[in-house]
């Protein structure tokens, strides 16, 4: 697809005075030239031409308001003046996998006083001798070259990204609701739960101990009622056995007078 019919379908129904980022990556330059963009963009705070053909920036219009540009993996070897020239207010350009080989190019840009954070990273520059020191020196008011400062401490995230995330977190939290209040309820129905299964348990086995403690006073008593029985008639028994005897001396004796 041509750039200019990406730009027009990335408008989506809107006016360029509208857009203020603008992405347009992969899409194909047909002469090496910016296409499609006009100085009516004049809201354009973010555009993004990522591997479109770009081998000149001469018809890049003027962005007054654009501070972050994506230029990677593109033909650039020169004319940097232009984003001087146009873009004065960038604080972030990357550059990265282009056809830059001078430390003379480079300097073209040390009119973009804001500029903050600068990537030429996989470009011909980056093998001369000394090459961070050289752009450092040449750009003194770049903060970060190809991701790190002069003492190679890594860029932190930008406020403007950090802000837009803190943003989507907090509209995630609101229709989420009150943060860990499901968790809350949750545990407090857990703990419930947990009391009346501890209870009915207890309940149960206690029932289960009284059932077994009068199951045994049950059997003491059938024990105890046999026992009783078995004296009983250990008793008559012995009665039987102490009359016998009588019994039998006095037929004796009866017989012994007769």
């Amino acid at each position: 697809m041509d750039m200019k019919k990406r730009i027009s379908l990335e408008l989506r129904s809107r006016t360029p005075l509208e857009v203020t980022e603008l992405v347009v990556d992969n899409c194909r330059s047909s002469d090496g030239e910016v296409e499609g963009l006009t100085d009516d963009f004049k809201e354009l705070e973010f555009l993004s031409m990522v591997n479109v053909g770009l081998s000149s920036l001469a018809k890049l219009p003027t962005l007054s308001k654009l501070r972050k540009l994506e230029l990677s993996d593109n033909s650039i070897s020169g004319g940097l003046e232009a984003l001087s020239e146009k873009c004065p207010n960038l604080t972030y350009l990357n550059l990265s996998g282009n056809k830059i080989q001078d430390l003379s190019t480079v300097k073209a840009l040390h009119s973009l006083k804001n500029l903050k954070s600068l990537d030429l990273f996989n470009c011909d520059i980056t093998s001369l001798e000394e090459y961070r020191e050289s752009v450092f020196d040449l750009l003194p008011q770049i903060s970060y070259l190809d991701g790190f400062d002069q003492e190679d401490s890594e860029a932190p995230d930008s406020e403007e990204g950090g802000e837009a995330e803190d943003h989507e977190e907090e509209e995630e939290g609101a229709a989420a609701g009150p943060t860990g209040g499901f968790d809350d309820d949750d545990d407090d129905d857990d703990e419930e739960d947990g009391g009346v299964e501890e209870v009915g348990l207890s309940y149960l086995m206690k029932e289960e101990i009284q059932d077994e403690e009068d199951d045994d006073d049950y059997v003491e008593e059938e024990e105890e009622e046999e026992e009783v029985d078995d004296d009983d008639e250990e008793g008559v028994q012995g009665e039987k056995r102490k009359r016998d005897p009588e019994d039998e001396g006095g037929d004796d004796d009866d017989d012994e007078d007769d």
